[in-house]
C-alpha cells in the first residue's frame, strides 16, 4: 500500500499571484478513491478522536471506495454543518491526520482533501444530506453568522428548532465570508453551505446589529434560547509610534475590503492604493492571507515576523504557497515606530532584529530585541495581523458576565443570563474555525438536551 498521498494539483504560482481564483483544485474521482484506498479502517480510528467535531472518518472513507458519495456526504453531515469549508481550512494536519497511524511510517490519509472531495462532489449534484426532524415548538435565536453560530444553527435544525440568525453584515457567514481570502476559501462555497442550512429551515436575517437595533434582552424575551456566537474580530495594533499614518491597516479591514467589498475588482467601491512594497506584521494564517492579497494586488509583499521560520504559527501548507508565490519573510525582525512624511503617509519602518531565548512553559521560545539592529526599511503600507479580540457591541445594555480578559464567561456553553449561552472566539479569544464549530455543536447539545 502506497505510504504516499496523492498530492493535489494546484495554480501555477506564476498564474495565481494574478488572480483570486482558488489555488488548489481538489481530488477528481480518480484521485480521491486512489487516496481512499491508503486508508486502513482501523478498528479503533484514532483519527476520529483527533477531529473536534468527531466525524467518523474511516466510515465516510469507506462510502468514497463504494463509490457511494451520498452515503459519504451524510457521515459528514451528521458532524459538521460545513464541510466544504472544513475540507479547505481545517488545519487537519494537527488534529486527524495527526493521529493517523499511516502518518507513522509515511503519509497521513489526506482526510481534508477528502471530506472537500466527498462535499463538493455533493454540491455539484445537489445531494441532500440529513432531513430535519419535525418541529419541536422551541424558537432559538443566533447572534452572529460565523462557523460557531452556523453550526449552533444546523445542528438545532437538524432537531427539529425553529432558528433564526442575526447578521449585523450583509453577508451571512462571518469570517468565512469577510476574513479568509476567496483563493483559499471561495465565497460561492460559504454560500452554498448557508443555502444548505436554509434548506433545513433556519432563516438568516442579515444587516441586523444585535446590541443596537435589537439588544439582548429583547431577544431573550421572544425565543426560548439565544446563542452568542459573536467572534473575535476586534483588531489588535503594537502601540508603537507612527500606528496612526495613512496606510496602516489591521488585517481585518484589508481582507474585508477585498473579500466582503471586492477591492481587488476594477469596480471595487473601497479600492485599495497600490504602493511599490508592504510589510504585513504577523506570522499567523490571517498574515498570510493578508499578504499573499496584496500580492495579488500587484505590491511587493514582505511578511516580518519577530520569532524564526521554525515558530510561525501559520499552516504549514499556506507558508509553502506563500512562498511559492514569491512573499519575502522578514524573520527575527519586528518594528519600533512607523514613519510618515510631512502629510502622515507611510514611507518606512524603524525596525529591529529579535534574539531567540530558551523556550517557556507553553514551548514557545523568548525573544528579545538587540537594540544596537536598529534599522530603517522603506515601504509604502503596514499592515497588523497581530490577533483579534472579542466585539462585545451585541451585548450592549446586558450585564452579562466578562472575564478579565473580556470574554465571556460560560460554565458548559451557558453564560451568566438565562437562557443565553455563548461559544467560539467569543468566548475564547481568537482561534480556529473548526474549534468555533465545536464550541457551536457543544452549545446546540446543551441546548437540545434543556428542552428534551
Amino acid at each position: 500500500m502506497n505510504d504516499e498521498k496523492v498530492k493535489g494539483r494546484l495554480q501555477a504560482p506564476e498564474e495565481r499571484v494574478n488572480n483570486f481564483k482558488e489555488v488548489e483544485f481538489g481530488y477528481n474521482d480518480e484521485e480521491a478513491l486512489q487516496e481512499a484506498n491508503r486508508c486502513l479502517q482501523c478498528m479503533n480510528p484514532r483519527c476520529v478522536k483527533g477531529c473536534p467535531v468527531n466525524i467518523m472518518i474511516p466510515e465516510f472513507i469507506k462510502h468514497i471506495k463504494e463509490g457511494d458519495i451520498k452515503a459519504a456526504y451524510e457521515v459528514i453531515s451528521r458532524s459538521s454543518s460545513l464541510p466544504a469549508v472544513c475540507g479547505r481550512v481545517c488545519p487537519q494536519e494537527k488534529q486527524c491526520e495527526a493521529m493517523c497511524i499511516k502518518g507513522l511510517k509515511g503519509d497521513a490519509i489526506s482526510i481534508g482533501s477528502l471530506e472537500r472531495y466527498v462535499a463538493d462532489t455533493a454540491i455539484k449534484n445537489h445531494l441532500n444530506s440529513i432531513t430535519p426532524a419535525t418541529k419541536n415548538g422551541h424558537r432559538v435565536a443566533i447572534v452572529g453568522s460565523g462557523p460557531a453560530g452556523l453550526t449552533c444553527a444546523g445542528d438545532l435544525a437538524k432537531a427539529g428548532f425553529d432558528v433564526t440568525v442575526y447578521e449585523v453584515l450583509q453577508k451571512a457567514g462571518g469570517v468565512l465570508t469577510y476574513g479568509i481570502p476567496e483563493f483559499r476559501l471561495p465565497k460561492s462555497i460559504v454560500q452554498k453551505e448557508v443555502d444548505s442550512l436554509k434548506d433545513l429551515g433556519v432563516t438568516i436575517k442579515c444587516d441586523v446589529p444585535v446590541g443596537n437595533s435589537l439588544t439582548l434582552e429583547e431577544l431573550s424575551k421572544e425565543y426560548d434560547a439565544v446563542f452568542l456566537g459573536t467572534g473575535a474580530g476586534l483588531p489588535k495594533f503594537m502601540g508603537i509610534p507612527g500606528e496612526d499614518g495613512n496606510q496602516v491597516f489591521s488585517a481585518n479591514e484589508i481582507l474585508t475590503r477585498i473579500n466582503l467589498m471586492g477591492a481587488y475588482k476594477e469596480d471595487g467601491k473601497t479600492p485599495i492604493k497600490k504602493v511599490e512594497k508592504a510589510y504585513v506584521i504577523g506570522g499567523g494564517n490571517v498574515a498570510m492571507d493578508a499578504v499573499r492579497s496584496l500580492k495579488r494586488l500587484g505590491i511587493d509583499a514582505h511578511i516580518m515576523y519577530r520569532r524564526s521560520e521554525e515558530e510561525l504559527p501559520a499552516r504549514r501548507m499556506e507558508v509553502e504557497h506563500a512562498k511559492d508565490e514569491g512573499i519575502v519573510f522578514d524573520l527575527l525582525q519586528n518594528p519600533t515606530k512607523i514613519l510618515t512624511d510631512e502629510n502622515n503617509n507611510v514611507i518606512g519602518m524603524e525596525v529591529v532584529n529579535m534574539v531567540l531565548g530558551e523556550a517557556g512553559e507553553d514551548g514557545r521560545r523568548s525573544v528579545t530585541e538587540d537594540e544596537s539592529s536598529l534599522h530603517t526599511v522603506e515601504c509604502g503600507m503596514v499592515v497588523m495581523a497581530l490577533g483579534t479580540s472579542p466585539n462585545h457591541e451585541a451585548l450592549k445594555q446586558s450585564d452579562i458576565a466578562l472575564s478579565d480578559r473580556g470574554l465571556i464567561v460560560v460554565e458548559g456553553s451557558k453564560t451568566s443570563l438565562d437562557n443565553v449561552y455563548a461559544g467560539g472566539d467569543a468566548v475564547t479569544g481568537a482561534a480556529t474555525v473548526i474549534l468555533a464549530m465545536e464550541a457551536g455543536k457543544k452549545a446546540a447539545q446543551e441546548i437540545m438536551e434543556k428542552f428534551a
